[in-house]
C-alpha cells in the first residue's frame, strides 16, 4: 500500500514537471508528454518581450516599421538598427535578441548572393524566406544548439515576376506569407489594428503613417522604455530597392500619427464627459 502511495506521488510530481517544463526544457530535441518543445517556446517568449515590429504589403510595395527600444540614454541616435537590407530587392525587420538576428541577416545575405551567382538573377522573396526559415529550423533539431531568440519580417520584390511580397519567420522555423503581420510585445494589438486597414488599396505612403500610429498607440510611456521609430520601404518610389524612409518623410508621418492619436484621445475624453453629464 505504501509502495502504491509512493508511486502515486511520483506520478503526480512527474505530471507537474511536464506541465512546468522541468526536465523537458533542457534540449530542443526533447518533446514533453503534451507534445511541446519548451526551448522553442522560450525563444518565442524572448521575441514577445521585445519591441514591436510591423510589416504591411501595399498595392505599390512593402512597408516595415520597428519600435526600437532605447536600452541606454547614451546610445547614439540611429545606432543598433533593427531594419536591414539583405539584397538589392529584399530587407528585413527583426524583433528579439539582436545578436541572433544579425546571424539570420548574414545568412539571408549569403543566400541572396549565392543564388545570384548561380542563376544570374535576384533571389525570389519566397525562396529567400524559405531558406532562411530552414536555417532557423535547423537550430531546433540538435541538442548542442539552441533556437534563435529572434524573429524576422522579410520584404522582397521579384524583378522577373514583378511581384512584391511579405513573409514572417518565427523562432520555430516556420514562415508564412502575409498581407500584414507583426512581431514583439505588441503583436496582438498591432494585428488587430492592421486588420482594420484596407490592405487591397492602401499605398506605401499611407501605410507609413498607419505603422507609426500603431506603434505609438501601443507604446505606454509610463511603463515602457523610450524608443526610436524606424521605417523602411521597398516600393516603386524607392526603385524597388529596400531603403530607409527619408528623414523628412519619416518626421512628417510620425508627427501626423501623433496628431491623430491626440485627436482621438480628446474625442474619447469628450464622449466620456458627455456620458457622465447625462
Amino acid at each position: 500500500r505504501n509502495r502504491d502511495k509512493r508511486y502515486g506521488e511520483e506520478r503526480v510530481r512527474g505530471n507537474t514537471m511536464a506541465s512546468q517544463g522541468s526536465g523537458y526544457d533542457l534540449s530542443p530535441t526533447t518533446f514533453s508528454p503534451e507534445g511541446r518543445i519548451f526551448q522553442v517556446e522560450y525563444a518565442t517568449k524572448a521575441v514577445e518581450n521585445s519591441g514591436t515590429a510591423i510589416g504591411i504589403r501595399c498595392v505599390d510595395g512593402v512597408v516595415l516599421g520597428v519600435e526600437k527600444v532605447l536600452l541606454n540614454r547614451l546610445l547614439k541616435p540611429g545606432s543598433n538598427k533593427q531594419l536591414h537590407t539583405i539584397g538589392p530587392h529584399a530587407g528585413m525587420a527583426f524583433s528579439g535578441w539582436a545578436p541572433d538576428a544579425r546571424q539570420l541577416i548574414e545568412r539571408g545575405r549569403s543566400e541572396a548572393e549565392n543564388y545570384e551567382d548561380t542563376y544570374g538573377t535576384a533571389i525570389p522573396p519566397s525562396v529567400l524566406a524559405d531558406r532562411m526559415a530552414q536555417y532557423v529550423h535547423y537550430f531546433t533539431l540538435h541538442g548542442a544548439l539552441r533556437p534563435f531568440g529572434a524573429g524576422g519580417i522579410v520584404a522582397g520584390y521579384d524583378p522577373e515576376l514583378r511581384e512584391h511580397s511579405l513573409h514572417m519567420i518565427e523562432p520555430s522555423g516556420v514562415q508564412y506569407r502575409y498581407f500584414g503581420t507583426a512581431l514583439g510585445k505588441g503583436r496582438q494589438g498591432a494585428k488587430t489594428e492592421i486588420e482594420k486597414l484596407d490592405l487591397k488599396t492602401i499605398t506605401c505612403r499611407q501605410a507609413l503613417k498607419e505603422v507609426a500610429k500603431i506603434i505609438h498607440t501601443l507604446h505606454e510611456p509610463g511603463k515602457d522604455k523610450p524608443f526610436e521609430l524606424e521605417l523602411s520601404w521597398l516600393c516603386e518610389e524607392s526603385g524597388w530597392e529596400h531603403k530607409h524612409v527619408p528623414t523628412e518623410l519619416k518626421v512628417a508621418v510620425e508627427e501626423a500619427a501623433k496628431s491623430e492619436i491626440e485627436e482621438a484621445e480628446m474625442e474619447s475624453d469628450d464622449e466620456d464627459e458627455e456620458e457622465e453629464g447625462a
